[in-house]
């Protein structure tokens, strides 16, 4: 009685902030991700009729016994639902009552939104059925790398394998892809928990989550691309934090001070997501085009790093990762909100290894930590119990 599911995190490789002024974006899935195990007893006793959630990383267990639950939420009605439903306001403010409940340690507190989407999500899906579900991530936590969007695709596909929304075939050993309609239902339930995490998600997230390889996201509008190009990156996490909004209002208030000059910083912007997209999709005929084409991405890259210092987002911790690696000749740029996070590197196809382990040496000596990913993989996976 136990089904895992697990969803990759995400990367943009450009358009961040430029984005929000109606230039184009381009992410993609990488190779890291959230595990989440849904384990039912097999034969419920009474002192086991609870719903627990096991955050395994940060060592902390929650449970509510499954009467708790019904209580909450009786003004309600039975919330079960085989279509994604949102979070009302009225319900959210039950949910997170529940959450406060289990006294979460201050330090850890922004945790609860994502405690709070996991119980709407179980209670819609499966009911007041007692289980425990175990979450394991291999994804830094509010770096930039789409942890919250895998958490919540992660926990859906779970959820919905072991329901009467999908068929699935879990006597099948190894990881399993959903079908097409599968996958959209697994998306619109992320999205829906995505909205308690974060209130106004844009859906890039939980949608790189959930499909993998790789999306182009312009004013509402998202694409999915397929690339054919193998693609390694370095990703180093300065560790040091950002407020996202205020860099979102910093880049608004550069905009309204400078009209004229962001404006072409913004379509210099999408220019080079429309450019990216199509180097990513181009046919792969040799090692040649390859070396070819990863010197381009290169370049774009570099160039999207340029305008995103013009719109005040970098931070010294990001200059720094840039002076290290440039060294060695190798194209960075920050990816997501910038002021910290996280940095991409693009790691060459013909690279050595000698000199990978050098520049990730030299940035560990900084304090930074560093992740060798593979971009554009699958998306969100199930197993049986026994994979």
């Amino acid at each position: 009685m136990e089904v895992k599911a697990r969803a990759p995190g995400k990367i943009i490789l450009s358009g961040e902030h430029a984005v929000v002024h109606g230039s184009a974006a381009v992410a993609a899935s990488i190779d890291l991700y959230t595990h989440a195990t849904l384990t039912f007893p097999t034969s419920p006793v009474e002192h086991d009729d609870v719903l627990k959630l096991q955050l395994k990383d940060m060592a902390l267990e929650f449970s509510w016994p499954i009467s708790r639950i019904k209580l909450a939420f009786s003004n309600l009605g039975v919330p079960f639902s085989s279509k994604p439903t949102t979070c009302s306001s009225e319900s959210l403010k039950l949910v997170a009552g529940l959450v406060e409940e289990q006294s979460i340690p201050e330090a850890k507190i922004a945790l609860a939104t994502g405690v709070s989407a996991f119980l709407w999500l179980y209670t819609c899906i499966q009911g007041f059925r007692p289980a425990t579900v175990t979450i394991t991530s291999e994804l830094p936590l509010g770096s930039g790398l789409g942890s919250s969007a895998s958490f919540s695709v992660a926990i859906s596909a779970a959820l919905l394998a072991f329901s009467d929304s999908i068929k699935t075939d879990l006597r099948r050993p190894g990881w399993l892809e959903f079908e097409e309609l599968q996958l959209d239902l697994v998306n619109k339930w992320a999205f829906e928990g995505e909205r308690i995490i974060h209130g106004k998600p844009s859906g890039i997230d939980n949608t790189v989550s959930t499909y993998g390889n790789m999306i182009k996201f312009k004013t509402g509008n998202l694409t999915r691309i397929k690339s054919s190009m193998p693609l390694k990156m370095l990703i180093t996490n300065t560790k040091v934090g950002r407020n996202t909004k205020a860099l979102v209002a910093g880049v608004s208030e550069r905009n309204i001070r400078h009209p004229d000059a962001m404006s072409f910083v913004f379509n210099a912007v999408d220019s080079i997501s429309k450019e990216l997209a199509n180097v990513l999709q181009s046919p792969a005929l040799d090692e040649l085009s390859i070396t070819e084409r990863e010197e381009k991405l290169g370049e774009l890259m570099e160039m999207n790093q340029g305008l995103l210092q013009c719109m005040g987002v970098s931070h010294a911790s990001i200059e720094t990762v840039l002076r290290t690696t440039l060294k060695y000749k190798l194209a960075s740029k920050l990816t997501g909100a910038g002021g910290g996070g996280c940095v991409l590197t693009l790691l060459p196809t013909l690279l050595s290894g000698t000199i990978i382990d050098k520049v990730i040496s030299e940035l560990e000596a900084c304090g930074f930590q560093c992740l060798t990913v593979k971009i554009g993989g699958t998306g969100v996976e199930f197993s049986n119990g026994s994979s």
